[in-house]
């Protein structure tokens, strides 16, 4: 065996792709289950997020909730990142993922707009992101939608964990991305105006919001054009809060006592002081 691996790294390497790790994880795998170890589970994430390109520029939208498992962590949380003036990016997958994955981007292209003296292009920022993720492998869990207006025009893209990408005129990313293209491949055509590219938005991510448990809360918007860039938040509140209607108390009495028993405890009482901390 030793002999072999020997010869196997002294050959030259050839095209194309390689799959010698799939028997090596198969085979680590098999020891840890002798061991009684297990690999790690992927964690489920949930979100919305959405872009489509209108007549002038770029509408982006997402929704607000964070979970963690089966518990909502944050209902009001951003998933519209700042990438330069002109360019933002939804994050859908692990937050703090998108998060650091987007301020490490943007620090980049600040560094880059401030030596060519002029406004980041947005297929630079997509590069940036690509070649980021696929170093990773995919173990950083950012899924984005990456949207912007530059001197050759508005441009949207989506891009995947592993680095892939593509352009495209309307996307949709995350675990309510099903029910948002739905909404998008029903109701989009070219060319569209501003309120009317909000209003698909909108229902797109509500379509999440209601059809995906990971999604909730409110709906950011992030419109970008040649004369204005608005950051919506919250645009619209489609998952309000019920009021409570009556009063679920029980009163005293309600459930019967069936036997009592009462154990006295002989407790010392000692003498407790307060002092004050000098702090001068």
């Amino acid at each position: 065996m030793a002999t072999l691996s020997l010869l196997q790294a002294a050959a030259p390497a050839t095209g194309g792709f390689s799959f010698h790790n799939c028997a090596r994880n198969a085979q680590l795998e098999g020891q840890g289950a002798q061991r009684g170890l297990r690999l790690p589970t992927p964690r489920k994430t949930g979100t919305t997020i959405a872009g489509l390109v209108y007549k002038d520029g770029i509408v982006l939208g997402a929704d607000t909730r964070a979970t963690e498992g089966m518990v909502v962590a944050d209902k009001n949380c951003s998933k519209i990142h700042f990438i330069a003036p002109n360019i933002y990016c939804c994050g859908a997958g692990t937050a703090a993922d998108t998060e650091m994955t987007t301020q490490m981007i943007s620090s980049n292209m600040e560094l880059h707009s401030l030596s060519t003296g002029r406004l980041p292009r947005v297929i630079t920022a997509n590069r940036m992101l690509k070649q980021m993720l696929f170093r990773y492998q995919g173990y950083i869990g950012a899924a984005l939608v990456l949207g912007g207006i530059d001197v050759t025009g508005p441009h949207l893209y989506c891009i995947y964990p592993h680095g892939s990408t593509d352009k495209l005129p309307y996307v949709t990313m995350g675990s309510g991305a099903l029910a948002a293209m739905a909404v998008f491949e029903d109701k989009f055509k070219p060319d569209m105006e501003e309120e009317e590219a909000k209003q698909l938005v909108k229902d797109a991510i509500a379509a999440g919001i209601f059809n995906d448990l990971g999604s909730g809360s409110n709906i950011d918007l992030c419109v970008i054009n040649k004369s204005k860039l608005d950051f919506l938040r919250p645009y619209s509140t489609p998952n309000k809060k019920g009021e409570r209607q009556g009063r679920y108390g029980c009163k005293k009495g309600t459930t019967g006592i069936l036997s009592e028993k009462v154990t006295r405890l002989e407790l010392e009482v000692a003498d407790e002081t307060v002092q004050t901390m000098d702090t001068s």
